[in-house]
């Protein structure tokens, strides 16, 4: 039978290497091929290609209309972000060809949008990209291939946005059988919005119990998932990182100057899609006894592209001291200081060492000339002097001063 023919039909792409998948982005350019392998001669109509990317949402929701009649609402909805249509094997004598056994290859390629949704699978929707190819044979089923891609649109936390730090302040009075216990109130503040996967966010909050109970403050990164179909939304959320504090005693104040909140390996932000969105916020909560608990939400975005170490550094160096500053972690002097001495920023034996060897500083065989310490000593190893003002404070005597030649 001509079924039994067709040994294997595969769809590869390049750039995959062994048990690892390409990872593309909007913009760029798919290439691949198809692999048709036969055991004998066969006869083939056409050789097809699509490539698909589609975000679809789907949820149900159980209604009551009275008491004794209840039905279930259907909530769909489907967007098209990729659609690529080839035709790799097109026989013009007959509409067929006959190919030989053996290994056959079909190359193909295609430009992907300029902007895309990043891949993502939940309990309500899903973001899928695949290529399917399919082989028509004259008075035999269609044979196809399938093979999934992921996109991973880049979402750049170097942006003065992201970069902008996040505070709040929240106040409650604890009651408990209608009787007043006190005022709890909390502030949090974190320095950026934008953080990637891997990163520690340091959360600065206080915590100021005026209530007859210890309260228990704690922090939790939260990602909301929303899928939004025929004007509904259904949400789903999930916590993806979580620290505790210590019981704050009554009438006592806490203060977390810092605290480490890393970021484990989570999808990127999704906020431009039609259908679905993927957001995360930091939740600082105190929780009181016989009350419900005090919560400040500071919005986050999760990026791809980490923060640049030196390409952004005017913008949240600035942003971090004043930031350090509003929490009475830093002092500016009242006065500015009178510029140092040249001598006493770069020593003369340190220059002339300097000199002779300039990576006389790189001994550390655990740091490397790419590393972003080198790249720290390479931007300030030699200083300028530093400015002064244009009128000497300690001009030259009399007796000293040098005359010119026509005096």
């Amino acid at each position: 039978m001509l079924f039994d023919k067709v040994k294997a039909f595969v769809v590869q792409l390049d750039g995959a290497n062994a048990g690892a998948e390409p990872v593309f982005s909007g913009g760029q350019a798919v290439a691949g091929r198809v692999l048709l392998e036969l055991a004998g001669p066969a006869r083939v109509g056409a050789l097809k290609l699509r490539a698909r990317g589609r975000a679809h949402v789907h949820w149900t929701e159980s209604r009551s209309a009275g008491s004794s009649t209840a039905y279930t609402q259907s909530y769909s909805e489907r967007v098209e972000v990729v659609s690529h249509r080839a035709t790799l094997l097109a026989p013009d004598i007959g509409g067929i060809a006959t190919l030989p056994p053996g290994r056959h290859e079909f190359p193909f390629s295609f430009q992907l949008p300029p902007t895309l949704v990043t891949s993502f699978e939940g309990k309500h929707g899903s973001v899928r990209y695949c290529i399917k190819a399919t082989l028509h044979r004259p008075w035999v089923p269609a044979r196809r291939a399938r093979k999934v891609f992921t996109v991973i649109e880049p979402v750049d936390i170097n942006t003065p946005a992201l970069l902008a730090p996040q505070a709040g302040a929240r106040e409650k009075i604890a009651r408990s059988w209608y009787s007043n216990r006190g005022l709890v109130s909390l502030s949090a503040k974190i320095d950026r919005k934008g953080y990637t996967p891997g990163e520690v966010i340091p959360v600065f909050a206080e915590i100021d119990n005026g209530s007859t109970r210890p309260v228990l403050p704690r922090a939790a990164v939260v990602q909301t998932q929303t899928f939004m179909a025929r004007g509904a939304r259904k949400q789903k959320r999930a916590v993806v990182a979580s620290l505790s504090g210590e019981p704050v005693g009554p009438g006592r104040r806490a203060l977390w100057q810092g605290r480490a909140l890393r970021i484990p390996p989570v999808g990127p932000s999704i906020l431009h899609c039609r259908v679905l969105h993927v957001d995360y916020t930091l939740k600082v909560c105190v929780d009181i006894p016989g009350s419900s608990k005090l919560l400040l939400e500071l919005p986050l975005v999760i990026g791809t592209i980490p923060l640049h170490p030196f390409g952004s550094r005017s913008s949240s160096v600035g942003s971090h001291a004043s930031f350090l500053l509003d929490w009475g972690l830093g002092v500016l002097p009242e006065r500015p200081e009178a510029p140092p001495e040249y001598s006493d920023v770069v020593a003369d034996e340190e220059v002339a060492a300097v000199e002779q060897s300039p990576f006389r500083l790189l001994q550390d065989p655990d740091v490397g000339a790419e590393s972003p310490f080198f790249a720290y000593i390479q931007e300030f190893r030699y200083r300028p002097p530093p400015l002064y003002s244009e009128e000497d404070p300690n001009p030259p005597s009399e007796a000293m001063r040098p005359r010119c030649m026509t005096c």
